[in-house]
């Protein structure tokens, strides 16, 4: 009974795990992926109540913490450094600017 019970307790994490899994890729695949200039890209979802910073594609989480984290006004280029891009390229920043 008691290795039945313990084999049970596995499945259940095993089945939890799984199912956190599940619902993050299915957050991710919500998000439509289109063709701009040759390069998939993901929109980004409409400003309305109810959607949370996790519905965001990563880059755009990573950029959040990164203003975040700042002690007052950003400059996009602080926010390029901080994502290791390229920052003495203006042409490497300007898409980071509108995002």
């Amino acid at each position: 009974m008691r290795a039945e019970r313990d084999e049970l307790a596995v499945a259940e994490r095993v089945l939890q795990r799984l199912s956190e899994q599940v619902a993050d890729e299915q957050a991710e695949a919500r998000l439509p992926v289109v063709q701009v200039a040759g390069r998939a890209v993901r929109l980004i979802p409409d400003r309305v109540p109810g959607v949370t910073e996790p519905a965001l594609p990563a880059e755009y989480q990573r950029i959040l913490a990164a203003v975040r984290q700042a002690t007052g006004p950003v400059a996009t280029r602080q926010i390029g450094e901080v994502l290791g891009l390229d920052t003495g390229v203006r042409g490497k920043l300007e898409p980071l600017r509108g995002k």
